[in-house]
């Protein structure tokens, strides 16, 4: 499949869109999930433009994954967790419903998982858990 540049993400990443950000470098863009499955609930983006895993070049695709920990060590850290659900759904038969690879983060029990993108969440509620995992980082 061919990148889609109007993708929500490509456009959060050319701040066309807002989003509730947690980290960003040159290579990675982290930000809260509106619709989350659980409180904390976070993505992790590459700027490079790949629809799946499979599309991301090896080296941006290490380079995610050392974000993904980063980030998941902070979350550990603001919200005293036992665990952290980390989730790379790629393609839409695997759930995936924005075509830019990225990764979820979700600060909860397997068993008390939400359905997926099914509900807008709170954004103040959001935007104070976003800002206790910047303060972590």
């Amino acid at each position: 499949m061919a990148y889609d540049d109007q993708n929500i993400f490509a456009k959060i990443l050319r701040n066309e869109l807002p989003a509730i950000k947690i980290y960003e470098d040159d290579q990675v863009l982290a930000f809260m999930d509106i619709m989350p499955q659980a409180d904390g609930h976070t993505l992790v983006i590459p700027k490079t433009p790949a629809v799946t895993l499979l599309d991301l070049p090896p080296e941006a695709a290490a380079y995610t994954i050392q974000v993904v920990q980063k980030i998941a060590k902070a979350m550990e850290k603001a919200f005293n967790l036992e665990g952290i659900v980390l989730m790379q759904l790629s393609g839409a038969a695997a759930g995936q419903t924005v075509p830019h690879v990225h990764f979820h983060l979700i600060p909860t029990n397997v068993h008390q998982l939400g359905r997926h993108a099914v509900e807008l969440g709170d954004q103040e509620k959001i935007k104070g858990l976003a800002e206790k995992i910047k303060a972590a980082l």
